[in-house]
């Protein structure tokens, strides 16, 4: 072999080391771990307690759902608690995507203002995929899972003068980031075609009311467990409707913690925003 093949061979050897480290680099960041401390409630005889475990799922096998984060609600007390957490949700959400996570924002019936985004396109275009069970348009209390949900939400706005209970909502908060990759859906089938597609078996859940929408919705925790995924409440990032005039008696944020402890006993785990972002990668 001439010196001049000598040299291409070993410049194609070093070519060819250089790609599959690159490879194996791209292949260890699509692979990332994330570490979550769950926890969630076990009965023995009259105690119910916490446990904590940890979970630890692949980021690229996850999916976080941002539930009914509307822009404005007849009820304006939650309107503020909403906007208090948008910041947290932002940075929490942006170190998930760093990681790999994927997004879908759902705030229920305001997909006419998303038609022709990208995001939007992505979800509704996903091809069929067979769900295991039904999935329902909504998913009610179900006695013979669990039972009768900790606090009254017959009359669930917490404003000293109640206004009328009517829409007022037309698309998700602006100040909540949507960013070029993420995905957009109400549809509890359109979601699962996309899950389908893209490997998904983990989902955390975030936004309101705990214990409305993100129990009940058709993308919520009772049907993304019916259907086999692995899920999780992120618990510091959702709100509930209650009006502590109502029983039990306790301040709103009592009531909120009450229905997440009952989410804990009877559907999933709850987890910390924190918990999706990079400083709790696990190697």
């Amino acid at each position: 072999m001439t010196r001049r093949q000598l040299l291409l061979a070993a410049s194609g050897s070093v070519a060819a080391v250089t790609a599959g480290q690159e490879l194996l680099r791209r292949r260890s960041e699509s692979d990332r771990t994330l570490r979550l401390l769950a926890r969630s409630r076990t009965t023995t005889g009259d105690t119910v307690q916490p446990v904590v475990r940890s979970l630890l799922w692949r980021a690229s096998r996850t999916a976080i759902i941002v539930c009914d984060m509307w822009d404005d609600h007849y009820c304006k007390s939650s309107v503020s608690r909403l906007e208090a957490m948008i910041p947290e949700m932002n940075r929490v959400l942006d170190g998930a995507r760093s990681l790999g996570v994927s997004v879908i924002h759902a705030p229920s019936g305001t997909m006419d203002f998303y038609a022709g985004t990208s995001q939007r396109a992505a979800v509704r275009t996903a091809p069929y995929a067979d769900p295991p069970v039904p999935i329902a348009g909504w998913c009610d209390l179900d006695p013979a899972a669990e039972a009768p949900l900790p606090i009254d939400d017959e009359h669930p706005c917490d404003d000293e003068f109640v206004g009328d209970r009517v829409r007022r909502w037309t698309r998700q908060h602006p100040d909540l980031r949507i960013a070029e990759g993420d995905g957009i859906s109400d549809d509890g089938q359109e979601i699962f075609n996309y899950f389908a597609l893209k490997g998904i078996r983990n989902v955390a859940i975030m936004g309101v009311h705990t214990n409305i929408c993100v129990l009940g919705r058709p993308f919520g925790i009772r049907q993304q467990v019916r259907l086999g995924m692995n899920v999780a409440l992120v618990r510091d990032l959702t709100d509930s409707m209650y009006d502590p005039r109502d029983s039990p008696f306790v301040s709103h944020d009592r009531g909120t913690e009450l229905v997440i402890e009952h989410i804990e006993r009877y559907w999933c785990p709850s987890i910390l925003g924190a918990d999706l972002a990079e400083e709790h990668l696990a190697s």
